[in-house]
Parts: C-alpha cells; structure tokens; sequence
C-alpha cells in the first residue's frame, strides 16, 4: 500500500487549495486509486493506492506545483480496507505521516518513509526532485512536451516550440530531460516491486 499524507505549505497566509488539489488528483489518477483522496485535516489531504506508479507521479506532481509538503508511507494496511481513506489504518498510514513531518524541515517538503526491511529509495527520489529543482520555465517546457509523445524526437519537439534543433537539444541537456524519465522509470519499477512485495 503506498499513502501519500500532503500538507499545504503556510496555510494561514494562503488560500485553501485541498479542494481544488482532491479535484486534480481524481481528475488525473482516478482510476489508479483505492477511493477518493480527501481532506483529513484543515489543510491536509491523504491519497491511497496499490499502484507506486500513481504514488510517484502524484507526489511529483504535487512537489513541483509548489504549495505542498509531501509524505510518502509505505507498507501495509489493515484488513478488510475501509470505504475512504479516513476509515483506513495501517503501517503505510503511520509511515505517511512520519515522512510528511519529515518533507516540512526539508527544502525540496517530500520524504519517504518504508516500512522496516524495505530498500529506502527516499534520497534517490530526492535526488530527482533536486534536478527537477534547477529547471528553467524553458526546460519545463520542453520537459513536459517530450512527456506527452515518448516517440516524439529532439528535431519534432524544436519545430513545435519553434526554435532549432541544436536549441531544444541544448535545452533538453541542460533541463535533464532523458534522465528525468529514466529516473521517474527507475523509481516507478522499483516502488512497484516494493508494492508486490508487500502484496499491494
């Protein structure tokens, strides 16, 4: 089981942003979750699934729009489930929450936690968030278009963005962008064996 505990950063000098955070998150994985995410506190939401997939690409997601500290828990959750995430327990449930503790002292506000046994791949998704980090709004750019169309070459990205080919190949060295995805691939198999391991 893998719990994502999410915490809006200094929420009593901003806007509430869970509901519209629930909404994003049920538009972009909604399938891919147990229930539906939801607010467990004033300004704290939880997400469950069985998929560490989904797990790292909605704590990426989240991290990089700026207005959360992000827990990831690994491990198990008591049986027979219950029917929203409140009604849940387990150790992926107090793991959760020790690393969203944790992500609030860090400058990049993501931890994970695991249970006893498990490989700790906390500092290599660090590792990928200190990249992601350093990206310039062009980089992104081109990042995210690559994203879009695995097959989709260096000399097809720069015709849509309009630039050259030895442009987009510059900026795509300098924004990380293979290694992005190789990382982002690396990790999701990774959590998904340590999702098998635990039986989900």
């Amino acid at each position: 089981m893998f719990v994502l505990t999410v915490d809006q950063i200094d929420s009593q000098h901003r806007a509430d942003r869970v509901a519209a955070a629930l909404s994003e998150v049920v538009a972009g994985f909604g399938p891919r979750l147990l229930v539906d995410p939801e607010r467990t506190a004033g300004d704290e939401f939880q997400v469950a699934t069985r998929d560490g997939r989904t797990a790292l690409e909605i704590a990426l997601l989240l991290v990089r729009a700026g207005d959360w500290s992000v827990g990831l828990g690994i491990g198990d959750a008591r049986l027979p489930l219950g029917e929203s995430v409140r009604a849940m327990t387990g150790t992926a449930f107090v793991n959760a929450r020790e690393a969203v503790t944790a992500a609030k002292k860090r400058p990049a506000r993501f931890a994970l936690v695991s249970d006893a046994g498990l490989p700790d791949l906390d500092p290599l998704v660090r590792l990928l968030l200190t990249l992601r980090e350093r990206r310039t709004p062009e980089g992104w750019e081109l990042t995210d278009l690559l994203d879009t169309d695995p097959e989709m070459t260096l000399t097809e990205a720069a015709s849509r963005l309009g630039i050259s080919v030895q442009a987009a190949s510059q900026r795509a060295l300098t924004a990380g962008s293979r290694l992005d995805r190789e990382a982002r691939e690396a990790l999701g198999s990774m959590l998904a064996d340590e999702g098998d391991r635990i039986g989900g």
